[in-house]
């Protein structure tokens, strides 16, 4: 009998996950509260995770600008590595150059820590840092998943 109240919770946490053709990449976030170095060192350690996992820097990536120094910093670690950033459709229009790959970021802080992830059609990576007088250091393993 216990067997058939657990059915709609298994079925309901399963399908929390599940991502339709319709979802795309959520919107480019960054709270006001990630300043400073602390933005500086969070941005540049998911741009060297990212890099990690494109491989190649080859294909432009495009990113939504915004006035964040998240934002700011995260478009200077990505040239960093080597990517080149596109803001706007304008930069992608040649027809002989690679179409960009969408990168969304999102920054939230949760229960004294600050989430980051960035995402593009086929991996979101996600890691919490712990900050503290403007210093951010990481508080988890990097968080990755793959999509075909």
């Amino acid at each position: 009998m216990q067997l058939f109240r657990l059915i709609p919770i298994v079925l309901a946490l399963s399908l929390a996950g599940c991502q339709t053709a319709t979802d795309g990449l959520s919107t480019s976030a960054a709270p006001a509260d990630v300043t400073g170095s602390a933005a500086g060192a969070i941005a540049g350690d998911m741009a060297g995770r990212f890099a990690e996992q494109a491989g190649s820097t080859a294909t432009p990536i495009k990113l939504h600008k915004d006035t964040s120094e998240f934002s700011v910093a995260l478009e200077a670690a990505l040239k960093g590595w080597g990517f080149a950033i596109v803001t706007d459709d304008k930069s992608a229009s040649a027809k002989d150059a690679p179409q960009p790959v969408e990168l969304a970021y999102s920054i939230a802080t949760v229960d004294g820590q600050v989430l980051a992830r960035l995402s593009t059609d086929t991996m979101e990576l996600g890691r919490a840092y712990s900050v503290s007088n403007g210093v951010a250091m990481p508080a988890s393993p990097l968080s990755l998943m793959k999509r075909n």
